[in-house]
């Protein structure tokens, strides 16, 4: 089904004001997850409510293992379970970096790089 600029707003907007459950709409007005997730970001844009950043997969990364720390807004815009993840992450990179190492990439692109020239073999 085709909807208009406003119906998918206020299909976003039951959504966020809990009036209807993600399930529920998605089943009432018959569309999928993308739609439902674009018509929440739409409401939100049009009510002027900050959108966070979209949920990743526990193998993505927020942003790269670089020594820059992210902006205060990316913080911001995350909800309690993604800063949770990012503190467990920067605290796993601290420890890495305290045993002379760091990580880059995952599951089987995972690569360990030495911090220092030492060999790591006596």
């Amino acid at each position: 089904m085709k909807y208009t600029k406003d119906e998918r707003i206020d299909i976003g907007r039951q959504v966020v004001s809990q009036e209807l459950t993600r399930q529920e709409a998605m089943a009432k007005y018959d569309i999928g997850s993308t739609c439902m997730d674009q018509y929440i970001r739409l409401y939100k844009e049009s009510a002027g409510i900050p959108t966070k950043q979209p949920v990743v997969s526990s193998k993505q990364s927020i942003r790269t293992n670089s020594s820059a720390p992210a902006d205060i807004d990316t913080y911001m815009a995350m909800s309690k379970e993604e800063l949770i993840n990012e503190l467990i992450k920067a605290k796993a990179n601290e420890l890495r970096a305290k045993k002379g190492y760091e990580v880059k990439g995952v599951g089987a692109n995972k690569e360990f790089i030495s911090l220092n020239n030492k060999n790591t073999k006596s």
